[in-house]
């Protein structure tokens, strides 16, 4: 059995009333099959596919890189601490009783905060192109009709996220469904455009990597690549976590590989680099593509679907938008746990850290990340009048900055906790946890810098590495925009912390009470 974590408070107080009270609300049925759909919702976003395949050939390249190097070291050291310690919180937990529970509830802001802003950015602008584009004739939607399609999206899924986890998990399996049936479909139809028109085609050289390249793909590529821990956010709902959470880990791992690399080697022979976006590249590559099936592509590249072609399509935007909003259930299930066990543990609002009886799940931190995600997206279609471009590029560079920090608490974790914890059973053990702890601690701490300061320690800001639209002389303006909201996190991390002040006192007193008692 896993050590009980969350039975040994950070401060040594000994007492859990708060956290039994909660915990005895959670159903298990998260089983084997329920932790690998999940984790294939959680690990591959087709949102970023167009940003990555818009680098080019080299982005094939460091996407196998980064899997030997980042990904896969990750699903074994988290395959450990999610079977080793196995409450529910997970990445939460791990950090806490690693580094105190102030470590704790900053990462664990950090860590929440990133979903609802990406729900309500990135994904849902991703869920509305895909619709324009198949079933608008490529027209922007009127700003009422904007909201209506957006906000209905977000709500859809704070709802999948608050119904009982027996039947919200049928969003993630939907969800991973639709990938397979989605970029399987891609993959086949490039195969036969290739075969009727020729590919675009690229060079061998175009493969080789360059550090701009690793400058500008890796963050993207890392935000990607981690999620192995969101499934143990649902620790105590699991049946079986120490036979499931390796099984569910080590073939997501080399599923997610696979669909990421099928679809951005189909999108680069399809269309010219030039002509990838990282908003609309996978769903231009779909409707250029589909074409095989009815329609044709102009001179000009304007595309036009008919017959066969424009059914197929439309079926393929459905599985698009299902897809991303898979994306955002899962990654708001798991994180609105992580957060409402934090809450019953003493390192945020005691409010937050109540779990319903009724659907046992996080409802109040559910409907936090609702409102928070209409937010974001009342406010980035505002500032960006519209744009949903640039709506799309602010979003998500905020979302993978704020991501990736947070693992700058989780990774170290697991060499900490071996040391603290040494009778955990560890059923399964990572090899070399110190050099994979290490090397993906670094690669974490590069990829957040270069988020902030593109460029840094060779030429920051320089023509090959600042972001499209930006100037030389705004390098200083563009720093800002990414530290000021991570600063702000951060301090919204502390303050939840003070504000948990309370549930720890009433622990420690409970603990002296039952100490004088015996």
């Amino acid at each position: 059995m896993s050590v009980g974590l969350s039975k040994v408070p950070a401060d040594g107080s000994g007492s859990v009333s708060a956290a039994e009270s909660e915990r005895s609300k959670f159903r298990k049925h998260f089983g084997r099959f329920d932790i690998l759909f999940f984790l294939l919702c959680t690990i591959v976003s087709v949102d970023t596919i167009g940003t990555v395949a818009s680098s080019g050939a080299e982005a094939f390249t460091w996407l196998i890189v980064l899997a030997i190097v980042f990904f896969v070291p990750s699903a074994l050291l988290i395959a450990e601490l999610g079977t080793a310690f196995a409450e529910e919180g997970g990445p939460y937990i791990w950090t806490s009783r690693a580094f105190g529970r102030l470590a704790g509830a900053v990462n664990n802001f950090l860590y929440w905060v990133t979903n609802p802003v990406w729900l309500g950015g990135t994904l849902s602008v991703s869920a509305v192109t895909a619709f324009t584009t198949f079933f608008n004739n490529g027209k922007d939607l009127s700003t009422p009709a904007f909201y209506v399609f957006t906000l209905l999206f977000v709500w859809v899924g704070v709802l999948a996220a608050i119904l009982s986890f027996d039947i919200g998990k049928w969003i993630p399996t939907a969800g991973a469904w639709s990938r397979f049936v989605l970029l399987g479909l891609f993959t086949l139809t490039v195969v036969i455009y290739g075969i009727k028109h020729g590919l675009h085609g690229f060079g061998f050289g175009d493969f080789s990597p360059t550090y701009a390249g690793f400058v500008g793909l890796v963050p993207v590529l890392m935000f990607n690549y981690v999620g192995f821990e969101l499934p143990n956010t649902a620790g105590d709902e699991m049946t079986d976590a120490q036979k499931d959470v390796p099984y569910g880990i080590f073939r997501a791992a080399g599923l997610s590989v696979l669909l990421y690399g099928l679809p951005i080697l189909g999108i680069l022979l399809v269309l010219p680099v030039k002509a990838v976006t990282g908003l609309g590249g996978f769903i231009d590559a779909i409707r250029q593509v589909f074409t095989v099936y009815g329609g044709s592509v102009a001179a000009d590249g304007t595309v036009t679907l008919s017959g066969a072609g424009t059914i197929l399509g439309g079926l393929a935007a459905v599985m698009f938008i299902l897809t991303v909003l898979s994306s955002g259930v899962t990654w708001i299930m798991g994180s609105d746990r992580a957060l409402a066990v934090s809450g019953y543990d003493g390192a945020a609002p005691r409010s937050l850290g109540v779990i319903s009886e009724r659907f046992g799940t996080p409802v109040r931190v559910n409907l936090l990340s609702g409102l928070v995600s209409t937010g974001v997206l009342i406010l980035a279609h505002q500032l960006t009048s519209g744009n949903t471009g640039k709506l799309f590029g602010a979003v998500l560079g905020l979302a993978v900055s704020t991501t990736l920090v947070s693992y700058l608490g989780i990774f170290p974790a697991l060499p900490v906790l071996r040391r603290k914890y040494p009778q955990a059973d560890r059923v399964y053990r990572a090899p070399a946890a110190w050099p994979i702890t290490i090397v993906l601690t670094l690669l974490i701490l590069f990829a957040t810098v270069q988020l902030l300061a593109p460029g840094a320690f060779y030429d920051w800001f320089g023509a090959d590495f600042r972001p499209d639209g930006w100037t030389q002389g705004e390098r200083v303006k563009y720093l800002l925009t990414e530290a000021v909201p991570l600063a702000v996190f951060i301090l919204m991390g502390v303050v939840f912390w003070a504000l948990g002040a309370p549930t720890r006192a009433q622990a420690k007193a409970a603990a002296a009470a039952g100490a004088a008692g015996s």
